[in-house]
């Protein structure tokens, strides 16, 4: 039986800054270099809808671990200043959701990451390396919180799980 490393990731931004702010920028993956150094790249590969449903999007992630992942990402759902939803295949297959709220004068963002691993040597090592997993993906997920606001100019509340 071929072992199958799944992750379940929740993380919480808090960035003062207005919504549609935050939202519009999140919304441009391809700017993500520009702010979040753990992106490596972002190519658009389908452009979508009207709305963007549809889009279809690859990125190459570079870890703290230094290790890179390469995934495709379609979004399939968007509710605008509240969801932003797609689908991963690729180096990890699953589910990403950004959820936004505002609590003047702060933007709350959401973040939940449903994945699984298809590299063999992460499906091996996850039932020892899981924590080690989990701290990458949060120190990750921290430096993209510090980035946003950094190119928001933009003090940041800093990150919870």
């Amino acid at each position: 039986m071929k072992p199958i490393a799944e992750f379940n990731f929740v993380t919480t931004w808090r960035i003062t800054a207005p919504l549609p702010q935050v939202c519009d920028t999140i919304s441009k993956s391809t700017d993500w270099p520009k702010w979040w150094c753990n992106v490596e790249k972002v190519a658009e590969l389908e452009a979508g809808d009207t709305r963007g449903i549809g889009r279809r999007l690859r990125f190459t992630w570079k870890s703290r671990l230094l290790y890179r992942l390469t995934f495709d990402v379609c979004v399939t759902h968007i509710e605008p200043f509240k969801l932003l939803q797609g689908q991963a295949c690729g180096d990890l297959e699953g589910t990403g959701r950004w959820h936004f709220a505002y609590a003047s004068p702060e933007t709350i963002v959401r973040y939940e990451w449903s994945v699984r691993s298809t590299r063999r040597w992460i499906n091996l090592l996850s039932p020892i390396a899981r924590p080690i997993f989990k701290w990458n993906h949060d120190q990750v997920m921290r430096q993209g919180a510090e980035g946003l606001a950094w190119y928001l100019n933009a003090p940041s509340k800093g990150m919870s799980d």
